[in-house]
């Protein structure tokens, strides 16, 4: 075979530093769009990006020659660095989540994206986050989850 093929679809969730509310809402849209900046530059389809005050999730297309954690590590310390150069004080957590994401429940975690602010209304951040763990079967010590 000469070429490779690879559709390496992700849900990728992190929250700020100590999960600060950190992102307002005027900053969100601003936020977004410079990660999926950052995303285009590498070559990593987005297709969702968006979050609360304290995380971020987006749902993107990795290529088979990007590994997922220096692709996390560009978009957060590319997004980070910027943010504070636009006079936030801002940083985000040291690790991530990467739950893989199957084409035909692609519509159903973008909307899931995309409606952040309603889900919010009903759960935390943490339940959230390991509710996601343990729905693709992760195992995980609730102790160090969360640092």
């Amino acid at each position: 075979m000469s070429h490779t093929y690879a559709q390496n679809l992700l849900h990728i969730v992190f929250s700020t530093k100590d999960r600060r509310k950190a992102i307002s809402p005027e900053f969100q849209p601003r936020l977004w769009s410079y990660a999926s900046g950052i995303c285009h530059n590498l070559e990593i389809l987005v297709h969702a990006i968006g979050g609360m005050e304290d995380h971020i999730h987006l749902l993107i297309q990795i290529p088979p020659s990007l590994p997922v954690a220096k692709a996390v590590l560009a978009i957060k310390s590319n997004s980070s660095r910027w943010a504070n150069e636009e006079g936030h004080n801002f940083a985000w957590q040291q690790g991530y989540g990467a739950f893989s994401v199957s084409s035909s429940n692609a519509p159903a975690v973008i909307q899931y994206i995309r409606t952040q602010q309603a889900h919010h209304k009903k759960m935390r951040f943490e339940p959230e986050f390991l509710a996601l763990l343990k729905k693709h079967g992760v195992e995980f010590d609730p102790k160090f989850v969360f640092g």
